[in-house]
């Protein structure tokens, strides 16, 4: 009877040990469960020969995340199109974005690929560990304010949304982002000539609305030609005007319309 009763117990030790080395394994961004966000904003090009790798991180991260409030815009820069190649999702107001989060951060010059999460931590885009830390640190940090976005309507030309926010402070903008969720395109010439790259939460339309205190309302996200509205979501983020931080966040489906 003893033997068989150190033989259980042997038993239930080493699977206790299995699974809880199983859990070890898991990467630590799932097991997070806090009513944090993290907004990443990658700065890429298709003119750059080191962007794809920050391209690809993002994409395993997107899909890693789940239902995780983890919001991801690739903002497509502008200044490297003079090296040959003409990135088509490239925007000059992009290029000042992140030119301003060189002032907000106090950093001594814009670089590609770069991420910046919540507006307040920058680094290579294609460092993973970074990006892994800097999400588990937002995922943890308690939001002082919130963002809900319904009643969307979408038409050919544009999607309405009206959003209610709670917690607004001085020097707030609602700014609300049309995001195409996956795309890909061959680059024939440039730094990348002869690749075919692929894209995700590619920001298409950055539009900025001064609440000035008001705490709900409704807009419009012009779209572009073309659009598949499956393809498309709208990401509305509650930013702070002098420090480019980020109070909070959300996102929203297009409605399907007549297209």
């Amino acid at each position: 009877m003893k033997i068989v009763k150190i033989i259980i117990a042997y038993t239930v030790l080493a699977t206790t040990i299995l699974v809880s080395s199983s859990f070890i394994k898991l990467n630590p961004i799932n097991r997070v469960v806090s009513p944090g966000f993290a907004v990443i904003e990658l700065y890429t090009s298709e003119g750059c020969s080191s962007c794809p790798p920050a391209d690809e991180l993002v994409s395993r991260i997107q899909k890693e995340m789940n239902a995780q409030p983890v919001y991801i815009l690739a903002f497509h820069v502008d200044y490297w199109n003079r090296l040959g190649w003409k990135d088509t999702f490239s925007n000059a107001d992009y290029s000042k974005r992140q030119h301003d989060y060189a002032r907000y951060l106090k950093t001594e010059s814009v670089y590609t690929p770069q991420i910046i999460v919540n507006g307040k931590k920058e680094f290579i885009g294609s460092q993973e560990g970074s990006l892994r830390n800097a999400i588990k640190w937002a995922l943890q940090s308690k939001p002082e304010a919130n963002i809900v976005l319904s009643d969307i309507k979408t038409t050919e030309k544009e999607t309405t949304v009206h959003y209610d926010i709670s917690g607004i402070s001085d020097h707030s903008a609602l700014l609300l982002a049309l995001v195409e969720k996956s795309a890909r395109s061959v680059v024939k010439a440039g730094e990348n000539s002869g690749r075919t790259l692929s894209h995700v939460q590619i920001v298409r339309n950055l539009q900025s609305i001064n609440i000035n205190k008001e705490k709900s309302g409704a807009t419009s996200v012009i779209l572009p030609n073309g659009v598949n509205s499956s393809n498309y979501e709208v990401i509305a983020l509650l930013q702070n005007t002098l420090t480019g931080e980020i109070r909070a966040a959300t996102k929203a489906p297009l409605t399907p319309a007549a297209i």
